[in-house]
């Protein structure tokens, strides 16, 4: 921060990272499982990415919002070697990536440092491994102008995916699709740009009550008031070189682990950053959720296999049943992306970041 701001800048930010807990059990994966009680309790997040709450889970997807169930038919007969709306990504993905950060910002709402600038060279630290796959162009329902979906789990994720014959994306997967043929570290380029992708828009206090409300009414009233989404394919240049759309930015969207990395998590992950004021990059990843975790700007898109495909294989990842748990959003009065922007900030560096990030 600088010398003349001031200590009540940071007090609206603070519950981005001190919002409640629940603690609910995990779901059956095979079947979706009653709605859990509302949240309860405060938990800080350690590690979140977009200031959400750590564990708060709630009801199914197929009442968590404000819109009816997708009717879509599943996807149309494989056209080459994708299906129609998905692309086909042929690289070389790096799983340990040295980059240099010429200009950062530490956030403290959130712990967390954002590069607003990267050089344009970088090292790969591991032997490339390939990475062949289809993607979805757009977030779920993967449909330019449709709004994504929201409030959906990595189950509810994962059963909508395998309803058309597809799957959740491995986070390599994403990151290979997000970096294009260049490995560029933003979908766009080397430097963040907020007029290139829906980020950095002004914080809307949830209420987690009305969030997580049983009524669908107070739930969907709740969902329009926070609703800072674009529809998908909107802001036309947050595009990788790949031509995957929305990719950082929007909504946060699930993927599979390569490699599981802690408890909580387990073999999930979260990508892209949302619409907010975070590390809108391809590379940071979020992984302070459980995979039964839902929030108002979580979302997804899906993966399938190519021909000859080359994708890792996670262990320990569950199996889930084909479904339609992921309903299409209809929000009334969205107030959409905020017209001013969240300016850069310049806090000090905290004592116990190193300095060579």
């Amino acid at each position: 921060m600088t010398k003349g701001g001031s200590a009540a800048r940071f007090r609206p930010f603070l519950p981005l990272f001190l919002l409640s807990a629940c603690g609910q059990a995990k779901p059956n994966p095979l079947v979706p499982g009653a709605a859990p009680a509302p949240p309860s309790g405060v938990s800080q997040v350690h590690g979140a990415d977009a200031g959400v709450p750590s564990d708060a889970s709630a009801a199914p997807s197929t009442t968590a919002d404000a819109g009816t169930a997708a009717e879509a038919p599943p996807d149309a007969a494989p056209a080459g070697d994708c299906p129609a709306g998905m692309i086909l990504v042929d690289t070389n993905y790096c799983s340990r990536i040295q980059r240099k950060c010429l200009s950062e910002e530490y956030s403290p709402q959130n712990h967390i440092f954002i590069c607003h600038k990267f050089a344009k060279t970088h090292r790969c630290l591991v032997e490339e491994e390939r990475r062949r796959f289809c993607i979805d162009q757009y977030e779920y329902p993967n449909q330019e102008g449709a709004h994504p979906a929201w409030m959906v789990s990595w189950y509810d994720a994962q059963a909508t995916c395998a309803l058309r014959g597809k799957r959740l994306c491995y986070e390599s997967e994403w990151v290979s699709a997000c970096e294009g043929p260049d490995k560029t570290p933003f979908p766009y380029g080397y430097s963040r740009d907020n007029s290139k992708c829906n980020i950095d828009n002004q914080w809307i206090k949830p209420s987690l009550a009305e969030l997580y409300a049983r009524g669908p009414e107070a739930r969907a009233r709740e969902l329009s008031r926070l609703d800072q989404s674009a529809r998908s394919g909107a802001v036309s240049e947050c595009v990788s070189g790949f031509g995957v759309h929305d990719m950082t930015g929007n909504f946060d969207e699930w993927v599979t682990a390569d490699r599981p990395r802690d408890t909580k998590s387990e073999w999930t992950a979260l990508k892209g950053g949302a619409w907010g004021h975070v590390r809108n990059a391809c590379r940071p990843t979020t992984t302070s959720h459980p995979p039964d975790f839902t929030y108002y700007f979580v979302s997804f898109r899906c993966c399938k296999d190519a021909k000859d495909s080359e994708a890792p294989k996670p262990r320990d990842v569950p199996d889930v049943e084909a479904a339609d748990r992921a309903p299409i959003p209809a929000p009334v009065d969205p107030v959409g992306p905020s017209r001013t922007k969240v300016a850069r900030e310049y806090w000090p560096r905290p004592k116990w970041a190193p300095l060579n990030r």
